[in-house]
């Protein structure tokens, strides 16, 4: 039994919480600094150092260019989406100071604070799960592990609203759909509880839709009606953009208590009083509404496909939803409510809080994790599914087109390993490059890049068809591990990954460093300093209008038209201080079993600073199309056929839920004969 308390974190986009299990074993709320339950997700870059919270958001109307909202749904990106003073800053960063924040605050109430499970949208991919681990590290904060919000949520409803017994088991077997509508991601998971075993069935959501959409809807009317009183566009002007904001989303709140609201609006010396009913509202909402419809319903399918493939020898099991359970503060909204009664004809299940029940749950499972808490939590496990397709992108042979050959689906439960068995496309090749896509479809399009893995290093003389086996693994967590071996000849490979996103060693200590100074304006870059900008009494008329929410998501670049080169992609943040020596590329490499002994085969990819893969020389600096051979590589070359020939899937064991990252000291050799998979594919994989 440890002494460290059990705490769990709900990073929100728009509000953030804290929770750890009292003596009792039973969750509870830390209230932060200013007394309060949640903490707004929000950070304004102050002169002398960072602020998060209430104040931060105060600030937003005056000095709008510091201030920092909905970090969230930029994880996974290289750089946040909004320039703050003049810098472009990972969204990682921006996470790592609201977490901060999170941590001293707790810390005050329960003293120091190391460990900590962070929940996340069961809808986040890959690159977005490694973001949000990042970010726990800059804080300081060692990540027992990432649980999915709606699993977080469903354990926390399960062991205090009743249908739990005093020994953790289920009276009896429920079907549980969880909808989970935050500040600015949407999450729906349908899962079973049965005893004490909770077990996704299946997952789906929208890491661009939330409560701030709806709180867009109702800026663009309240800004349309002041034009039409007063001739003017309070969006045009950032200080009074962000008022508009504010006043938005007071009146979403109030119109769920209320029918009708009047609102205010003011910009420079002129003022307008606008009226909105709850009815308006929700006309202007009702496509956002009908998402989420759409997306519940298209899990409840998943979830009959997904058992249709999983369990074909077994009895058919019931999916009627038995529990209808609301989290998140958007779920207060009465047409939420009324959408949910009409389509499940249940009622929702409203008796927790929706701002803490992600906490909660994050807080008891960090308490089986630490074996703390009381003894009935101790028997239950967790199943979660995939969220994303996984597979590997090449050039189908017939017709010189991008194809995905999908490895893992969708929903399928985790953890699990897949191997796919890679042949030399000739005689003397040394290494093998495969491009790890993650969703979209089977073209590529939509999809997210996680990196290009390349096997390199083979041994001299190896024929061509020799096989390279590579093991794809998705942890509990979501997190992606791959590991590759020579099975003819009983050896592993050595692999690399270069990451399409995400900070590496050198990125990761340089921020590290900033945040321990505060981000202060002395740390900026002399080129992207801030400069003292005096808001104009009247706006410029070609001011362009200023969107005060997240911008619009950015639309996947469709894999099919990127071209893919030789050369490693390094993932350096890209910033406007003057030119200076960069670091070198970095890689994520496998340490050779000797090298990093474990009784798990599967370790975490480690980030180093080993200099990249030696380029092929190309004739000219130019990008090359995906079917242009480069040098002397290979495109790859697929044809449709079954995708189930040449796999292996095994259900991967996963007693410890969290591996951590370690440095790998192995050092890469670099690439001679780097190969697009492979030429001799003469059917297309899973």
């Amino acid at each position: 039994m440890t002494s460290e308390r059990a705490v769990g974190i709900d990073l929100g986009t728009t509000f953030s919480a804290v929770a750890f299990l009292d003596d009792d074993g039973r969750p509870v709320t830390v209230r932060n600094a200013e007394g309060d339950l949640i903490t707004p997700s929000v950070v304004f870059l102050d002169k002398s150092g960072c602020i998060v919270g209430k104040e931060a958001v105060n600030a937003a109307e005056f000095e709008p260019q510091r201030v920092a909202r909905f970090m969230k749904r930029d994880m996974g990106e290289s750089v946040f989406s909004k320039t703050l003073r003049g810098e472009q800053l990972p969204p990682e960063v921006l996470q790592a100071v609201v977490l901060r924040k999170l941590r001293m605050d707790a810390e005050l109430q329960l003293g120091p604070i190391r460990k900590a499970v962070i929940t996340v949208p069961a809808f986040f991919n890959e690159p977005c799960r490694k973001a949000t681990m990042d970010a726990g590290r800059l804080a300081g904060i060692d990540v027992l592990d990432i649980i999915n919000e709606p699993t977080a949520a469903a354990i926390c409803y399960g062991i205090q609203q009743g249908f739990i017994n005093r020994e953790g088991a289920a009276a009896q077997r429920e079907v549980v759909l969880i909808y989970d509508l935050g500040g600015g991601t949407f999450d729906v998971t349908l899962m079973e509880i049965n005893g004490t075993k909770y077990r996704a069935l299946a997952t789906g959501g929208d890491v661009y839709l939330g409560g701030a959409d709806w709180d867009q809807r109702l800026v663009d009317y309240l800004a349309e009606e002041f034009q039409k009183q007063c001739g003017s566009d309070p969006r045009k002007d950032p200080a009074s953009a962000e008022a508009l904001l504010q006043r938005a989303i007071e009146t979403k709140h109030a119109l769920s208590a209320r029918e009708e609201m009047s609102v205010f609006v003011s910009m420079n010396s002129q003022r307008a009083r606008i009226s909105v009913t709850r009815a308006k509202f929700e006309e202007l909402s009702a496509d956002l509404l009908d998402r989420t419809l759409l997306t519940v319903r298209k899990v409840i399918r998943d979830a009959e496909a997904a058992l249709a493939r999983n369990d074909t020898k077994t009895e058919a099991i019931d999916l009627n939803v038995t529990r209808l359970l609301l989290v998140g503060g958007s779920t207060r909204m009465p047409a939420v409510i009324r959408m949910l009664e009409k389509e499940c004809e249940l009622v929702p299940d409203r008796s927790l809080s929706p701002d803490e029940a992600v906490a909660h749950g994050a807080a008891v499972y960090a308490g089986l994790l630490l074996k703390q808490g009381a003894v009935r939590l101790k028997g239950i496990s967790l199943t979660n599914v995939s969220s994303h397709d996984l597979g590997v992108l090449g050039v189908e042979k017939e017709t010189g087109r991008p194809r995905r050959s999908r490895m893992i689906r969708a929903n399928t439960p985790l953890p699990i390993a897949v191997t796919k068995t890679f042949p030399l496309s000739r005689d003397g090749q040394s290494s093998v490059r495969i491009d790890v896509i993650e969703g979209g479809d089977d073209t590529g399009n939509n999809s997210t890049p996680i990196g290009r893995c390349t096997v390199q290093g083979l041994p001299t003389g190896l024929p061509a068809q020799t096989p390279v086996a590579v093991t794809f693994k998705y942890a509990r967590n979501g997190r992606l591990t791959v590991k590759a071996n020579l099975p003819t000849i009983g050896r592993d490979a050595n692999l690399v990954i270069d990451r399409a996103a995400g900070l590496n060693d050198a990125d990761f200590d340089r921020w590290q460093l900033r945040l321990n100074e505060g981000l202060t304006d002395a740390s900026v870059p002399q080129a992207a300093a801030p400069v003292a900008v005096a808001v104009p009494a009247v706006p410029p008329a070609d001011v362009p209008i200023v969107t005060p929410v997240v911008a619009a998501p950015k639309a996947a670049a469709p894999i099919a038209a990127a071209p893919i080169a030789a050369v490693a992609i390094p993932a350096a943040i890209v910033a406007t201080a003057p030119p200076e020596p960069e670091p070198p590329p970095f890689t994520f490499a496998v340490a050779e079993p000797s090298d990093n002994p474990s009784d798990n085969p599967f370790d975490f990819l480690s980030v180093t600073n080993e200099p990249a893969p030696a380029p092929i020389p190309a004739p000219a600096p130019v990008p090359v199309p995906v079917s242009t051979p480069i040098s002397s590589e290979t495109v790859v070359e697929l044809s449709a056929a079954d995708e189930s020939e040449e796999t292996t899937e095994v259900a991967a064991t996963d007693d410890d839920p969290f591996l951590s990252i370690e440095p790998d000291t192995d050092e890469s050799s670099a690439v001679d004969d780097e190969d697009d998979l492979s030429a001799g594919f003469e059917k297309l994989f899973g």
